[in-house]
């Protein structure tokens, strides 16, 4: 059951990342869609818990949900400003290599056992992932220390950003605190960036910023549960592989063409899955 709901986290955070994707090309403001996003979704959230009374929130779990909330924002500003910089064709790759700290997180720390057939699974799916995001001849400005900069960034960011969360569960923290802390310090630390960027807000940012919202909701729901009843070590390159999703919106929605390459992605990703459940 773990497995799916990673899946289902996986589908949410690739429907979202198209999503995103399609507004950049419209000229849309990818920071207030987040914005707009986390407004929404810690708006349901808090209501949610204060209609159930289902809130038991601490210090500790403010904190460690409102810097999850901060550096998932934060990954998602670096990697767009990456992509800007320098080579789309490694960029992508770069930050999706993320994934090994929690993993290897998971598995020292937390002392999760893993089958050397589970670990090779592991491997696929990382690799997968790499190669799926592989656009060569890409274009980009080439400013390399500025470019490696944010990528530096936006790596720590999403990485720090999944041992967080594995550790909120190790802790038994209640996950809707977590998400209300999460959503919370989000906007604030997004609205904090809009007011120093003094940018325009289109109506179509509140609309697509709340049917994003709403999908995380989803999203994050089905990923602590995955979190707090299966094994991280996998959990993670799962919900990596979200950029399968991308790729097959993208033949959807921009009538773009499968490569050879990432074809290859997705027959590896999809062994590396039954490798995990093995």
């Amino acid at each position: 059951m773990w497995i799916f709901a990673a899946l289902v986290t996986s589908l949410c955070f690739g429907i979202n990342n198209s999503i995103f994707k399609w507004s950049n090309g419209k000229g849309l403001s990818k920071i207030h869609i987040q914005f707009f996003f986390y407004l929404v979704a810690f708006i349901c959230t808090f209501s949610y818990s204060m209609a159930t009374g289902s809130s038991n929130f601490h210090i500790l779990t403010l904190l460690i949900g409102a810097l999850i909330g901060i550096l998932n924002t934060n990954g998602n500003i670096q990697l767009s400003r990456a992509f800007e910089k320098g080579p789309a064709s490694l960029t992508a790759p770069l930050v999706a290599a993320n994934t090994i700290f929690p993993i290897l997180c998971s598995a020292l720390i937390f002392r999760e056992h893993i089958s050397s057939t589970q670990w090779i699974g592991i491997f696929c799916m990382m690799i997968a992932v790499v190669v799926i995001q592989y656009t060569p001849n890409a274009k980009g400005q080439h400013h390399y220390f500025i470019w490696i900069m944010h990528v530096c960034f936006a790596i720590f960011s999403f990485g720090t950003l999944g041992i967080l969360m594995q550790t909120s569960t190790h802790l038994h923290f209640q996950p809707l605190d977590v998400l209300i802390a999460m959503y919370g310090g989000g906007s604030i630390y997004l609205l904090i960036t809009l007011i120093f960027k003094r940018e325009k807000v289109q109506a179509s940012e509140l609309r697509i910023g709340t049917a994003v919202g709403l999908l995380s909701i989803v999203g994050y729901g089905c990923y602590f549960y995955a979190l707090s009843t299966g094994i991280a070590s996998i959990i993670f390159p799962i919900v990596s592989l979200n950029c399968l999703f991308v790729v097959f919106a993208g033949c959807y929605l921009f009538q773009e063409k499968l490569k050879v390459y990432q074809m290859s992605g997705i027959f590896i990703a999809i062994i590396g899955i039954i490798l995990t459940k093995i």
